[in-house]
C-alpha cells in the first residue's frame, strides 16, 4: 500500500511518455507508484523512456484494450494506492510539490473529521475526492473550478480528471464505463456525487499542466459530446432539475460563453474572470 496511484495510458505516445515521466518521478514526496499502462505500442516511445521505467516506482503494465477508459480501468485494477490520479501522456503534474502539498491537506481534511479527541484518528469510511486547478498549456490559462460541487456544478462543467485525486474504492466500485467515448469521467464523477457517497474537497493548488487538444476535444466529437451528456444527466438529475439548470444556461448566454473560452485570444482572461467568480 502506498498513498498515491498516478496512472497513465498510452498508446503509441511518441516523446510524450518521456516528459510525463520525469514530471512524476521529480516529486518531492516519495510514497506513490507510476502505473504505465501500455495499449500495445509500436513507436519507440517506451524505448526512448529508457532508463525512468527502471525506477521501481514504475510499473509497465502492457495489455490491449478497447480504448481509453478501458485502459483506465485496466490500470485502476493495479493500483495499490489510496489515492489515484489519471496524467495523460504530454501532461505533466504542475511542479515537484504537488504530491507534497496533496498528501498534507489529505491529512488535514481526514484529521478534520476524526474523533475529535485529539488523537487524529479520521473517519476511514469517508471517500474523497481532492481537487484543484489545472494549466491548460494549448490556450495559455489557469482552469479554476468551483470551490465547491452542486448540481448545477455537475451539470455544467465537472473538474477535469486531471485535477482530480479520487479515493481509489471510488474508481474500483464504479469503473468507467466504456460504452462512453467522450464523458465516462464525466459520468464517473457524476456517480460519485449522486451515489458514491464522495466528498469532494477544493484544494487551492495546481495539479497539472494539461496539454489540450486531445480526442474529446475535436470539432468531430462535439455532437457525441452533447449526446453523451444528455443521457448521463438524465441517470442523475429528475426533469425539474434539468429544466432548471438549462434555463439557467440560457439566461446566462452559455452559447456565447463557449465561443469566448474556445478563442485563443479571449480564453486566459475568460478563465481568469471565471476563477474569481468561482472563489467568490
Amino acid at each position: 500500500m502506498c498513498t498515491f496511484s498516478l496512472l497513465t495510458v498510452c498508446l503509441n505516445p511518441g516523446e510524450k511518455l518521456k516528459g510525463t515521466l520525469e514530471s512524476a518521478l521529480g516529486q518531492t514526496f516519495g510514497d506513490f507508484e507510476l502505473i504505465i499502462k501500455d495499449g500495445g505500442s509500436t513507436d519507440d516511445s517506451l524505448q526512448a523512456a529508457g532508463e525512468l521505467l527502471k525506477d521501481p516506482r514504475v510499473r509497465l503494465v502492457s495489455k490491449k484494450d478497447s480504448g481509453i477508459y478501458d485502459a483506465m480501468n485496466q490500470a485502476v485494477e493495479e493500483a495499490k494506492g489510496e489515492y489515484v490520479f489519471f496524467l495523460n501522456c504530454g501532461d505533466r503534474l504542475f511542479d515537484e510539490t504537488v504530491l507534497e502539498k496533496v498528501a498534507g491537506e489529505i491529512d488535514r481534511l481526514r484529521n478534520q473529521s476524526g474523533t475529535g479527541n485529539g488523537d487524529g484518528g479520521e473517519d476511514a469510511s469517508q471517500r474523497l475526492i481532492v481537487y484543484g486547478n489545472v494549466s491548460w498549456k494549448e490556450k495559455q490559462s489557469l482552469i479554476v473550478p468551483p470551490s465547491k460541487i452542486t448540481g448545477f456544478t455537475c451539470y455544467r462543467n465537472v473538474p477535469c480528471h486531471q485535477a482530480c485525486f479520487y479515493d481509489v474504492r471510488l474508481c474500483k466500485e464504479k469503473p468507467f464505463e466504456t460504452k462512453y467515448k467522450i464523458r465516462g469521467d464525466y459520468d464517473h464523477f457524476l456517480w460519485c456525487h449522486y451515489r458514491g457517497g464522495a466528498r469532494e474537497c477544493y484544494l487551492e493548488i495546481t495539479m497539472a499542466e494539461y496539454e489540450g487538444g486531445g480526442y474529446s476535444e475535436s470539432k468531430a466529437n462535439q455532437k457525441r459530446s452533447k449526446q453523451e451528456h444528455r443521457e448521463i444527466t438524465k441517470k442523475y438529475m429528475g426533469k425539474g432539475e434539468l429544466m432548471k439548470y438549462r434555463a439557467i444556461m440560457a439566461l446566462t448566454l452559455q452559447p456565447l460563453r463557449t465561443r469566448i473560452s474556445e478563442d485563443p485570444r479571449l480564453s486566459g482572461a475568460y478563465y481568469k474572470l471565471l476563477g474569481k467568480v468561482y472563489k467568490r
